[in-house]
């Protein structure tokens, strides 16, 4: 016979826990199914579930009886729901050959405190939400004793997470029941609300539950694609498996590596138990790269446990990717520390990604499409790494799937963030078979390229002032040895972020390991525009917040009174759950724009200030990526790619999936080639704002110089010409100049320094007398626009350095032009300079419609007349276009 797996995913029932009711297992028999919808009482009767894997607040919500805690104040409204216990009950049907063989069930994710029964037999404690459980199980009427194992029957009740030495007497015919008693435990921080999202104690089976039945089955496969150190890049695999059941059944394992069309590329059958290892021929297999190095190219392998007659026991299938993976942190030529980069077969990578959180706060309502949508917006943004944050959850297979296929480098933490956690013998075994599993399950894709010990642990030894930290045999003893006995060395362990080095963990040296850059916004509220002095050698962490899409602001002002559609109402501070938000936004805000108090121009004011900053940091610290000994910076992370529920956050892309300012202009920073500006003003005295920033009070401008280079990520020069124009906000002076280029490979160029232009005319004639104070510029109305275009003409990138403050001139009307080319191009045309133009669509705004379907090629555009842009939007099917940019009303 071979393996059958029975995924329980249809005919479960829920119900709140009955008090009146002494013993749980009662539960089935004393209430019955609830046929009419229309009751909200939640302990009398059951209700079918709507969804399998499932969570209470959805069900309770699908059902009518809590309002949604995503919209208005309604998150204070739901909160006796995670003080209660819940149920779920589920049965299915098992013939007798069937409960012959050995089974196993098997829990892949309970939230989070759950004891399970199966027809009335405890079969299981949990009490850790990231760690799943098997459960060998047998007849009621089986003697366990003499190694033999009839419908089935299960309770759970939600408790503890650890496999029983040997199979439970609990199988007849019968049913599955899941009891639910939630309580505060490891479980993600964010159900916890951590900055950004509702306080949602959450409870429920949220991932699948599968009852495996066999004679012998794969349990546990692990192919490790090795590829060895560059320049050789040799190719082999080695495959190890674990195998349940009557192992002595299994004459050997058939392995065949299959190409991505399912042509074989090779197959043997190896005996039981053997080392299974091979090396594979220069050119029959092909390398796996990330984003912007190459194809992603993934290989299948077949795993078949055979039987002494023949036939087939079991089937497994992975995925592979050969790429070989290093943290790289040596000595540089002329600075001090250690560099922190990555290198992917034997390319070092100049890292542009974004940190994750979960996409929900409801897990089960995140779909694989969901989840493919997410990582190809980060993609589509030219961005190769997506951190998981260790206050999160570890993502389903679905999302590492993608990652494999989409060429996203993958930097998991494990869950552990911003806390203190204890060491004693209980908690640090819950640890291990949490990270023993996870490794497991997640050891074979391609797409990891970090393991994390935590998020900002080590750093609250600082903040605190703490004298020890317990968790330190976690982080540094019980995680790396995990990774070791189960992978190797495969992918790179680093111990927590921020981190120094194994030598020196100081989580704020910038010149050792990675940091967390947060002086801009919660530390010292530092401008954005000096990130050239907080950087480090890779930056894991910063960011700035903004207001979502204003469609997303309307669908959470829903339930409120209209009073509320204001910029500092009730709701407005309910939906950011950021810390002393209201003055950080506003010192941002006020230092840089002119004040609103429309909600939707606020809104875009607070993406543009967004996009300005963070889009400069990508710029700025790539700048440093200046080529082996001299990489000071190898990466830039930016807090945070998402939303769990509709928010004002620092996100890039707000939870409905549509994609803030900074999305786009980060996207154009990761570019293959760029074009950064610099521009630094010289003022008579010494001042505490930006040194980009000019003076109009008591302290003058006089001067002001600029920095131009390129980058180029490709292995290649690149040879080019840069156009640079210099034009005047408030006459119609321009001046052009053109410089050819030679981008050096896989890092930055300087190209040009010097002092910036402006209107001669204009320019006062200082008196005669050598004591008088140098006269002020008038730069302070010039743009300094670059294009970079390769030998051909084609354009690569351009990059426009606007004077600031922009709260200091005012901005002439551009008299844009949005001509719609097709049904999906629009070119962009401008008589005046216009500044981060948004583009969207005219018409009915709704949640999923098709306004949110439109995918922009670009956008926040700035644009001059001499340069029109043309953009395209799949999925406009020629509808009317309509433009916002940076105005001084």
């Amino acid at each position: 016979m071979s393996r059958q797996t029975l995924t329980l995913s249809g005919n479960w029932q829920w119900k709140q826990r009955d008090p009146k009711i002494r013993s749980v297992l009662d539960e089935p028999t004393k209430h019955g199914l609830l046929l009419g919808q229309g009751s909200k009482d939640t302990t009398s009767a059951w209700r079918k579930a709507v969804t399998s894997p499932s969570e209470i607040h959805v069900e309770l919500l699908k059902a009518d009886i809590i309002p949604d805690p995503y919209k208005g104040f309604n998150e204070h409204k739901v909160q006796w729901v995670g003080k209660r216990e819940w149920l779920y009950l589920s049965t299915f049907e098992l013939s007798q050959e069937q409960l012959s063989s050995s089974a196993e069930l098997e829990f892949e994710g309970l939230d989070t405190f759950c004891t399970a029964y199966l027809n009335g037999v405890e079969i299981l404690k949990s009490e850790n939400m990231f760690t799943p459980a098997i459960v060998p199980l047998a007849p009621l009427d089986a003697d366990v004793s003499k190694g033999t194992v009839s419908s089935v029957q299960a309770v759970v009740s939600v408790l503890s997470l650890s496999s029983p030495p040997r199979p439970k007497c609990a199988l007849r015919p019968g049913t599955n029941t899941l009891l639910l008693h939630f309580k505060s435990a490891l479980l993600e921080a964010e159900a916890l609300e951590e900055r950004y999202g509702p306080e949602l104690m959450t409870v429920g089976p949220y991932r699948p539950i599968h009852l495996h039945i066999y004679k012998a089955r794969i349990a546990d496969v692990y192919v490790k694609a090795l590829v060895s150190p560059a320049p050789e890049l040799a190719c082999a695999i080695e495959v190890t498996s674990t195998i349940h059941g009557n192992v002595s059944d299994v004459s050997g394992l058939e392995i065949t590596l299959r190409r991505p069309d399912g042509s074989i590329v090779r197959t043997q059958t190896f005996d039981n138990g053997s080392k299974i290892e091979w090396k594979l021929d220069d050119g029959e297999v092909s390398l796996w790269w990330p984003v912007g190095y190459g194809q992603h190219t993934l290989y299948g392998v077949d795993i078949t446990a055979v039987h002494k007659d023949g036939t087939k026991l079991d089937q497994a299938t992975k995925r592979i990717g050969f790429r070989r993976v290093e943290l790289v942190q040596e000595p540089l030529v002329d600075a001090p520390g250690t560099t922190f980069l990555f290198e992917i077969n034997g390319v070092r990578v100049f890292i542009g990604g974004s940190n994750w959180i979960p996409a929900d706060n409801f897990l089960t309502t995140i779909t694989p499409e969901r989840y493919r949508a997410w990582l190809q917006l980060l993609k589509n943004g030219n961005q190769n790494m997506v951190r998981i944050w260790g206050g999160g959850i570890y993502e389903p297979d679905c999302f590492y799937d993608t990652c494999d296929e989409l060429g996203l480098l993958v930097w998991q933490d494990f869950q552990f963030a911003c806390g203190q956690y204890p060491a004693h013998e209980e908690f640090v075994a819950s640890v291990e078979a949490e990270a023993e599993a996870n490794v497991r399950r997640l050891r074979g894709h391609p797409s990891m390229a970090l393991w994390c010990g935590n998020n900002e642990d080590y750093q609250q030894v600082f903040q605190w002032g703490l004298s020890t930290l317990p968790a330190v045999v976690i982080y540094e003893k019980v995680l790396p040895n995990v990774i070791d006995r189960l992978m190797g060395n495969a992918v790179p362990y680093h111990r927590g972020s921020p981190y120094g080095s194994v030598k020196e963990w100081d989580t704020a040296d910038p010149n050792i390991g990675d940091i967390h850059q947060w002086d801009v916004w919660p530390g010292k509220s530092a401008p954005y525009q000096d990130w050239d002095i907080m950087g480090g050698r890779f930056v894991s962490e910063f960011g700035l917040p903004s207001l979502p899409d204003i469609r997303t602001i309307d669908y959470f002002l829903q339930d409120t009174d209209p009073s509320q559609r204001r910029v500092q109402s009730k709701a407005m501070q309910q939906h950011n759950k950021a810390g002393a938000h209201e003055r950080r936004l506003a010192i941002y805000m006020n230092e840089n724009f002119w004040i609103t108090n429309n909600l939707e121009a606020y809104a875009y004011l607070t993406q543009v200030m967004q996009s300005e900053g963070v889009a400069a940091a990508y710029r700025t610290w790539r700048r440093d990526w200046k080529g082996k000994g001299k990489q000071y910076s190898a990466g830039v992370i930016v807090w945070q790619l998402n939303d769990c529920w509709p928010v004002s956050s620092w996100a890039i892309v707000d939870y409905f999936l549509r994609p803030k300012l900074a999305y786009y202009t980060i996207a154009r920073e990761m570019l293959p080639y760029t074009i950064g500006i610099k521009r630094t003003v010289e003022k008579n005295r010494e001042t505490d704002r930006p040194r980009q920033f000019y003076e109009f009070g008591a302290f003058q401008s006089i001067g002001a110089s600029i920095e131009v280079w390129g980058t180029n990520s490709s292995l290649l020069e690149k040879r080019g010409l840069v156009k640079l124009s210099y034009i005047d906000l408030v006459s119609d002076w321009q001046y052009d100049e053109e410089h050819p280029v030679t981008l050096l490979p896989n890092q930055a160029t300087e190209i040009l320094a010097t002092s910036c232009p402006c209107p001669p005319h204009t320019q006062p004639t200082p008196e005669p007398d050598s004591d008088s104070d140098p006269l002020p510029t008038t730069s302070h109305s010039v743009i300094v626009y670059a294009v970079l275009l390769d030998e051909s003409g084609q354009v690569l990138s351009r990059y426009a350095d606007w004077p600031q403050p922009f709260r200091s001139y005012e901005m002439p009307n551009p008299e844009i032009q949005l001509i719609v080319v097709d049904k999906e191009t629009i070119r962009v045309t401008v008589r005046k300079p216009a500044k981060a133009v948004m583009l969207s669509v005219e018409g009915v705004w709704s949640v999923g419609g098709e306004d949110d379907q439109i995918q922009w090629s670009d956008n926040a555009l700035d644009v001059i007349a001499t340069d029109p842009q043309t953009i395209t939007a799949r999925g406009l099917n020629g509808r009317k276009v309509s433009a916002r940019w940076l105005r001084s009303d």
